[in-house]
């Protein structure tokens, strides 16, 4: 039976770890007969029982919270899958689902005394459909090997997060990721027309296909962006989009974030959709030149990263409109990317932001909401105001055209009270989105981190709408509890004779729904 080492602490951040609270003996004993059953049916070398090796996979990339899974399968195959939540819906034992884990809100926090299924050797790119259109690939898929396997052909995969080099489609899919040029091309969800997905009860079925609007309820709707907590998914099928004719990529430096973000309201005003807008801060920019010398304008308050993309007609006309309204609004210095390699170097800087600011800070915290565009100047003020009082530093990167923001809340967590003040700020944030008629996510999901703040955007009768849904596909509460909701609530009795107390409900951690 797998080592119960107590979940720990993140050094620095002093965060608790998001364990489930006790457990009771039973659920031990579950776990302990569920890894021998397991071990059987999989073999040894796809069940890791070894507690220091479990600890690889105690967070995503939110490192705050962090948990010692009580098993781990390395799954080959969508028969694995189905196995092993099989077995775990036999023997009452939760399961959480994870690919590259470079999620940020927690979704793959394992249990401690769950199974955490990883799908990261699940990387087969099963066909390449060119003429319809689609490609059918498995959940370990990295997002940037599909684009590579079909830009030959001329096509890519569109959603392309800042971290589509590492991360996988079967994640994009779990969080409705977005990226860069989500603004002109849509999220995820927007690019999966169908799925195979192992339910909690360990039954394989297909939902969608081919078809760009199947007939029926929109399942796929409901699946992509549940955060694991329906079933988990062994095979997406996703639209391929034609390379456009012609990209011409721009950097435009502005003195204050305000110029900056009239340049945005007034380029989306005009009626031109970008692929991209993209939104850094002075402190942020400073982040970036350290750590790749991307070289953008000195002395520059904010820069915006603008791409166009389309027929060679409509860019050029769109390109002259866009860096007038630039100037208009203020920028002192206007570049164009005048190859490839420039385009690269100018999307270097924005993309390596996050990992960036490691070297101005020693922790940071990697906020996620959305606001109307037209907030954009107030919201970064209020956000800089926060900071001041709180003695915080936030440095702001996001996408602009679609007012998804990205502030990076920064301290240092070796200093006494430094990781409250920190999380404050972030809190705060996420309440000035919602007073302005916002979102608490744009695109990093709810997880365990932001599950408590729930309840500030969605009634009581909304979440219970939501639990309504989950119930209907995981009835036992199995898939990846304790999150997104800010109470975990069960789905009542089991039909038939009653076996006892749900695990979960007798250690106190849950409410019966």
């Amino acid at each position: 039976m797998p080592d119960r080492t107590p979940p720990d602490r993140t050094p620095g951040r002093g965060t608790p770890a998001r364990a489930p609270g006790p457990v009771p003996a039973q659920t031990h004993e579950a776990l302990g007969a569920l890894t021998a059953e397991l071990v059987g049916a999989l073999g040894h070398e796809h069940v890791i029982t070894d507690h220091a090796r479990r600890r690889t996979y105690e967070c995503d990339g939110l490192a705050a919270y962090r948990v010692v899974p009580g098993l781990v399968v390395l799954a080959r195959h969508a028969a694995d899958v189905a196995t092993t939540v099989r077995a775990c819906a036999t023997h009452g034992v939760p399961f959480v689902a994870r690919g590259s884990g470079t999620g940020l809100s927690g979704g793959a926090l394992p249990h401690s005394e769950g199974v955490l299924v990883v799908t990261s050797q699940m990387r087969d790119i099963r066909e390449l459909d060119v003429p319809d259109q689609r490609a059918v690939v498995d959940p370990g898929v990295i997002n940037l090997q599909l684009t590579a396997a079909t830009s030959g052909d001329g096509h890519y995969f569109a959603p392309d997060p800042s971290s589509q080099s590492v991360c996988s489609i079967g994640g994009n899919v779990a969080e409705n990721s977005g990226g860069a040029h989500c603004l002109k091309y849509g999220f995820t969800t927007n690019h999966v027309t169908g799925l195979d997905l192992v339910t909690p009860a360990g039954d394989r079925v297909e939902i969608g296909g081919k078809a760009p609007d199947p007939p029926g309820y929109d399942l796929l709707g409901a699946l992509v962006g549940s955060e694991g907590t329906l079933g988990i998914v062994t095979a997406a099928t996703v639209r391929l989009t034609r390379l456009p004719q012609e990209v011409r990529t721009l950097l435009a430096g502005f003195r204050t974030i305000d110029d900056a973000g009239a340049a945005t309201s007034a380029i989306i005003a005009a009626g031109v959709i970008p692929a991209a807008i993209e939104m850094m801060d002075a402190l942020s920019i400073e982040a970036a030149e350290k750590a790749v010398r991307c070289g953008y304008p000195h002395g520059a308050g904010a820069v915006l990263v603008i791409e166009l993309d389309g027929h060679e007609a409509d860019v050029a006309g769109e390109f002259d409109d866009v860096v007038r309204l630039c100037e208009e609004a203020g920028a002192f210095e206007v570049r164009v990317a005048a190859d490839d390699a420039e385009r690269a170097l100018i999307w270097k800087g924005r993309k390596s932001a996050f990992a960036a600011v490691g070297r101005i800070s020693p922790d940071y915290i990697v906020q996620d909401g959305v606001i109307p565009r037209t907030a954009l100047p107030q919201v970064l003020r209020s956000i800089t105001e926060l900071g001041d009082a709180a003695g915080v530093r936030v440095a702001n990167v996001f996408h602009a055209g679609d007012g998804n923001l990205h502030p990076l809340v920064l301290f240092d967590g070796s200093e006494p009270g430094a990781v409250e003040r920190a999380e404050e700020v972030a809190g705060g944030i996420l309440d000035l989105c919602l007073e302005h008629g916002g979102s608490i996510t744009g695109e990093h999901g709810v997880g365990a981190d932001k599950a408590k703040h729930m309840p500030r955007m969605f009634t009581d009768d909304d979440l219970a709408v939501m639990q309504a849904v989950r119930c209907a596909f995981d009835p036992d509460t199995l898939a990846n509890p304790g999150k997104i909701f800010p109470t975990p609530r069960l789905c009542g009795e089991r039909p038939g004779r009653r076996q006892g107390e749900h695990p979960l409900s007798e250690a106190g951690v849950a409410e019966v729904f």
